[in-house]
């Protein structure tokens, strides 16, 4: 939080750091209680369905309300909103009264407030942080979200859930309380210019037109869409494999879901060299080699260690990854544009996600456990082999950051 960077970073920063340990203990204790509620390898796998459907149904519409609306209004609501969702989860844990369908209908709910909290957030940041500091800036936050939702928070989330199934939930609404009253307190967001109101299927078309004529960002879209449908397949029913193929109970599943973390910090430490030394290119192309490789190990696994650093090694990758992309669009993208072309671009990589939560569900539940990792191998090695010339397009990203990366 240096004064290079600047104050109002260093409040979003500190809110993106407590709303991510609030998350990243009910990413651990999501999966147990839907675990605790049905052994149904398609119901556990449907709650990130439920999560993430909502982007692809509104991303679109929250990206256009994003370019109209006040900014940091909008992400303070949506913080509020997520809030008294997760609070009324709380309470039915507490009365008993928790169900699929209960729980399924709460993650829907979040879902919708995400859609407008991060295509909000996403559109301050290059707002109060100029564009020789956004790699700075995105390791920053890359780092916060490692620390806290994956690798402190899961194990206290899984550990508490076994003291009190409602204790995590209740503690994550107080964490989107507190990261609301951080984002109002930002001075330095400059108000959007009013333009002219036009029909939002208009302006939603902009925003879709500019992406797809962005041939890096065109291309990192399509290759996140199929890489977040494979990933969150086998991800979603990541608490039924770790008991059924590795033995793990409930509080070591938060400790193995930590060791992505472990290479994640190590990746916002090296990624800015990683970057300098070798350049993104080379970075995604292997980036997409190891998203191909986590798939294939996962899948042979039958060991906890072999599963451990598997994890660990993908998430040095996604960091890395990570830094790239993010940097890339908030460099490119025109401000009056940042909601749309955001939400399209959500509406790939997190759709995907949606999606794979059910393919891989399914797959899981009709053939066996490790199916959707062997799923993911095949599409991924297809996305390497289609996208590896495209990427030569992302050395852009080492150029004058004032001049755009070359389009079609």
């Amino acid at each position: 939080m240096t004064a290079r960077i600047g104050r109002d970073f260093g409040k979003l920063w500190l809110a993106s750091a407590v709303s991510n340990i609030g998350d990243g203990m009910t990413a651990a204790a999501g999966p147990l209680l839907l675990a605790s509620l049905t052994d149904d390898p398609a119901l556990v796998a449907g709650a990130v369905f439920a999560h993430q459907l909502p982007w692809l149904l509104f991303s679109l519409l929250s990206g256009a309300i994003v370019d109209r609306l006040d900014r940091r209004k909008l992400a303070v609501a949506a913080n509020l909103f997520r809030a008294g969702v997760v609070a009324l989860l709380t309470v039915a844990i507490v009365a008993d009264q928790a169900s699929v369908p209960v729980v399924y209908a709460c993650l829907f709910l979040l879902g919708i407030g995400e859609t407008v909290a991060d295509n909000a957030t996403g559109a301050i940041l290059p707002a109060v942080v100029s564009k020789e500091h956004l790699p700075r800036a995105n390791s920053r936050l890359m780092a916060t979200h490692i620390l806290g939702n994956q690798f402190a928070a899961p194990p206290i989330g899984a550990a508490l859930f076994v003291v009190a199934a409602a204790l995590p939930f209740g503690l994550d609404a107080v964490t989107f309380v507190v990261a609301a009253l951080l984002i109002a307190s930002l001075r330095g967001v400059p108000k959007q210019v009013p333009a002219e109101r036009r029909p939002l299927r208009v302006e939603i078309g902009e925003g879709l037109k500019w992406l797809w004529r962005h041939e890096v960002l065109r291309t990192l879209a399509l290759c996140l869409c199929l890489m977040n449908l494979t990933l969150t397949g086998a991800m979603s029913i990541l608490v039924l494999y770790a008991g059924e193929r590795l033995g793990l109970d409930g509080k070591w599943y938060g400790l193995l879901l930590s060791t992505i973390a472990i290479g994640g910090i190590l990746g916002t430490v090296l990624a800015n060299r990683l970057i300098d030394r070798f350049g993104p290119t080379t970075l995604l192309r292997i980036g997409l080699v190891i998203e191909t490789a986590t798939h294939l190990a996962l899948a042979l696994a039958r060991n906890v260690w072999v599963a451990g650093a598997t994890l660990a090694v993908f998430g040095f990758h996604a960091v890395v990854w990570n830094v790239i992309t993010h940097t890339v669009r908030q460099r490119e993208v025109p401000d009056e544009l940042r909601g749309r072309v955001g939400s399209a671009y959500f509406l790939l990589s997190i759709g995907g996600s949606a999606l794979g939560a059910v393919v891989g569900g399914v797959l899981a539940r009709q053939f066996d456990i490790t199916t959707p990792f062997w799923f993911a191998v095949v599409v991924v090695t297809g996305v390497t082999v289609v996208a590896w010339r495209p990427f030569a397009a992302a050395t852009g990203l080492h150029r004058d950051p004032s001049q755009p990366i070359a389009r079609t």
